[in-house]
């Protein structure tokens, strides 16, 4: 038992790097300045709790390389970005257009009805 010293800090200080390394999104159970208070409260069953209970599952991506997630699902879906259905699409592009249209409308109307609030052309 003379290196069960040496063994705690070690496994403190990896946990300690961790939790300051894990992802905010990605820590379970906690929120990630809740891990580390307990970490460095607890070190050595706060430690343990922490790779057991804590840590993002599968580790994430270490040694330096971004993360390549948003830490929003919704947004990694394949193909988000396509309309799922061209009938919707160029549904909604009509009445964009027909709105746009109707503003335009309204906006030369009220020019019309206030002449003294149109800008005037500089020459």
């Amino acid at each position: 038992m003379p290196y069960f010293g040496a063994i705690v800090m070690l496994l403190w200080v990896a946990a300690l790097i961790d939790v300051i390394a894990a992802d905010e999104f990605r820590v379970r159970h906690l929120p990630k300045m809740g891990w580390l208070i307990i970490v460095i409260i607890i070190p050595f069953a706060g430690s343990l709790i922490w790779f057991l209970m804590g840590r993002p599952v599968g580790g994430g991506d270490r040694g330096g390389a971004p993360s390549r997630t948003s830490g929003f699902p919704e947004y990694e879906r394949p193909g988000r970005h396509i309309a799922q259905y061209a009938d919707d699409d160029d549904d909604f592009l009509r009445q964009c257009r027909e709105r746009a249209e109707q503003q335009r409308r309204r906006a030369k109307e009220l020019d019309a009805r206030n002449p003294s609030d149109a800008p005037e052309d500089k020459d």
